[in-house]
C-alpha cells in the first residue's frame, strides 16, 4: 500500500509517509519459517477483506483456514493473492486514505487501543485486531445493520484463525482508556470518532461517524 509509519506512545502508526514501492515481491514460502502464533497473527488480518469487500474470499476461508494455518502451499498463495488484489484495488482508488482506503481497518481502532494501553508486543497486530473485529461485528449487530447470522459466521472465523478474540477479565483496558486512545485516532475528523463498520450483506461495510454513541459505549464495556 506504500504507507510506512511508526509508533508512538500515545498512538500506533500515526508517524510516517506515503511512499509506493516499484513492485511487491511475496516469498510464500517464507511464512512456513513463522512461528505457530506469528502465522494466526497474519491470518486474522486477511480475514477483514472478506468481511469488508470481498464475500467469495470468505466464504473459501471459511472452507479452508485450516490449510492455511498448516501452512499448505495451494492455501497459502491463495490467501496471499487475494489480500494483495484487494489491496491493491482499495489504495488504486484512495491512496492517501481519504476514504474508502479507511475500510481496510476494520477492527483497528478498537485493536490498536489494545495495543497501545497493554504495550507494544503484548498483543500481536493480528490478535488485537481479531479483538477489535470482535468488537466491531458485535457493534453493528447491537445496531441493527448486520443479522446474527452475520455476527457469528464473523467472530467464529476469527476464532478460527487462533487468535483471541475477547480481552481477558484482568485487562488494564476499561471505557475510559478505549475512549482517551480513540480521541486521538486518525480516523477522527472534527472531533468525531469515525468507524468501520460492517452493514448488509457479508462483503459490505460503512466508514461512519453516524452510530448510535449508546452502542459504541455497551461495546466497550
Amino acid at each position: 500500500g506504500g504507507k510506512t509509519a511508526v509508533n508512538s506512545k500515545s498512538a500506533k502508526n500515526m508517524v510516517g509517509a506515503f511512499y509506493q514501492p516499484v513492485a511487491v515481491v511475496a516469498d510464500v514460502g517464507s511464512l512456513r519459517t513463522l512461528p505457530d502464533r506469528e502465522l494466526a497473527s497474519g491470518v486474522s488480518e486477511v480475514i477483514k477483506y472478506g468481511l469488508i469487500r470481498d464475500a467469495p474470499f470468505f466464504e473459501w476461508l471459511e472452507d479452508n483456514i485450516e490449510k492455511v494455518l498448516e501452512r499448505d502451499s495451494e492455501a497459502l498463495i491463495e490467501t496471499v493473492e487475494a489480500s494483495c488484489r484487494n489491496k491493491a484495488e482499495v489504495v488504486a482508488l484512495d491512496e492517501k486514505e481519504g476514504g474508502v482506503r479507511a475500510t481496510l481497518n476494520l477492527g483497528h481502532t478498537f485493536g490498536h487501543a489494545i495495543e497501545t494501553k497493554a504495550g507494544y508486543g503484548t498483543y500481536l497486530h493480528g490478535e488485537a485486531v481479531g479483538i477489535g473485529m470482535h468488537m466491531a461485528a458485535k457493534m453493528s449487530r447491537d445496531l441493527g445493520w448486520i443479522s446474527d447470522e452475520l455476527f457469528e459466521r464473523a467472530v467464529a472465523l476469527v476464532a478460527r484463525a487462533k487468535v483471541p478474540i475477547v480481552l481477558p477479565l484482568d485487562s488494564p483496558l476499561d471505557v475510559a482508556s478505549f475512549e482517551s486512545i480513540m480521541a486521538v485516532d486518525k480516523k477522527v475528523a472534527d472531533g468525531l470518532l469515525r468507524l468501520i463498520l460492517l452493514k448488509g450483506d457479508l462483503g459490505n461495510c460503512v466508514f461512519t461517524g453516524e452510530y448510535d454513541r449508546a452502542v459504541l459505549k455497551e461495546t466497550l464495556e
